[in-house]
């Protein structure tokens, strides 16, 4: 396997980019910060037109993920991996054991897990390669449920503020991207009684959820301009652009995906627009509540009471939000970014204390 660092002009602490010539193996590790601890993100497997595009997203995964953790104050990194490859034509024993090696380079200061485009089943092949990993059945399982449990926490702290009540029973949820979370965020909304309007690129997984919770599917590109109370993007980011903002008809976008925001000036945008705007890493962050199982030793009903936190984050960062009159994404940056150098503060004082202890 050949493995290079490449220097990307960014605030990143490594990016590395691997490639195995025997199986065609070719994939990408960015760790943005191991401050707090080593760096964890999924492994996002896509059939990227190049790679410039895929370094692109894993730099700005990886820091999402930093920020990601740094707002609940978690001793972890943020990193992430993504592996270039079409999974039509994919040998996944294959690759995932060519990408467990490639973490094993690491030596433990990047650990991953499944993603967009991956599994818990494809975690298990590269555990056989590296012990680097998390999100296995064996421990804390898929992370989708979690995840969506968050989102839903977000969903009903932004509707208390905005309509001053948390209940969803009455409100129009546009989800846009059915898999695994979208599935269990469209559970959850229905077992309340939210109607649902969802789309997918896969019209099988948009069946499944008009089948189960009476939704109502409509084409991909139509999700967006839909009439709905809340907007919920779980499929890919950039999905907040130029483009879009002007076609969006809900008041609310609260979403499971990475990146919403194309960005940072598309949060203004939507805030001039009157939509709230749930910045989408302290809406997500239940899959890494989920993660904490297996890194942390959390027991699993921590990590629920982790994952009901979010709603309180949420109305703390729309609190901040409107009294300096700044946009959401900016108040959870501000936060997270506190939480951040508060902790390395503290981790460095305690490491000096170390070293003078050592040398008395």
């Amino acid at each position: 396997m050949e493995i290079s660092e490449k220097s990307t002009n960014s605030e990143h602490e490594r990016v590395l980019f691997a490639h195995e010539a025997a199986s065609g193996y070719r994939g990408i590790i960015a760790i943005h910060s191991s401050e707090l601890g080593p760096a964890i993100g999924g492994t996002r497997l896509w059939n990227y037109a190049s790679e410039d595009e895929a370094l692109t997203d894993a730099l700005r995964l990886s820091r999402g993920m930093t920020y990601k953790n740094a707002l609940p104050g978690l001793p972890l990194g943020g990193g992430k991996a993504v592996i270039i490859a079409d999974a039509k034509s994919l040998d996944r024993e294959t690759i995932f054991r060519a990408h467990g090696r490639f973490v094993e380079t690491l030596g433990g200061r990047f650990i991953t897990a499944e993603d967009v485009g991956t599994s818990p089943a494809d975690m298990a092949i590269v555990r056989k390669e590296t012990s680097h990993v998390g999100g296995l059945l064996s421990g804390a399982g898929d992370p989708s449920p979690f995840t969506a449990r968050g989102v839903f926490r977000a969903m009903q702290a932004a509707a208390s503020y905005v309509w001053n009540g948390g209940d969803l029973s009455r409100v129009t949820v546009a989800i846009q991207g059915c898999g695994n979370v979208g599935y269990h965020l469209a559970k959850s909304l229905n077992a309340v009684g939210a109607k649902l309007i969802v789309s997918d690129v896969d019209p099988r997984k948009v069946l499944r959820v008009v089948d189960e919770f009476k939704a109502v599917g409509v084409a991909p590109d139509d999700i967006l301009a839909v009439r709905a109370d809340i907007f919920a993007p779980c499929a890919l980011g950039g999905v907040i652009n130029d483009q879009t903002i002007p076609r969006l008809a809900a008041r609310i976008v609260a979403g499971a995906a990475n990146n919403q925001l194309l960005e940072e000036r598309h949060g203004e945008m939507l805030s001039e627009r009157g939509i709230l705007y749930v910045p989408d890493y302290a809406a997500n962050a239940g899959g890494v509540f989920s993660g904490c199982i297996d890194l942390l030793g959390w027991d699993r009903e921590r990590a629920w009471n982790k994952v009901d936190e979010i709603y309180d984050t949420i109305l703390g960062i729309l609190d901040i939000a409107s009294a300096e009159g700044i946009s959401t994404n900016k108040a959870a940056d501000r936060i997270a970014e506190k939480h951040l150098r508060e902790s390395v503060a503290t981790k460095s004082t305690k490491e000096s204390f170390s070293v003078r202890a050592e040398r008395i």
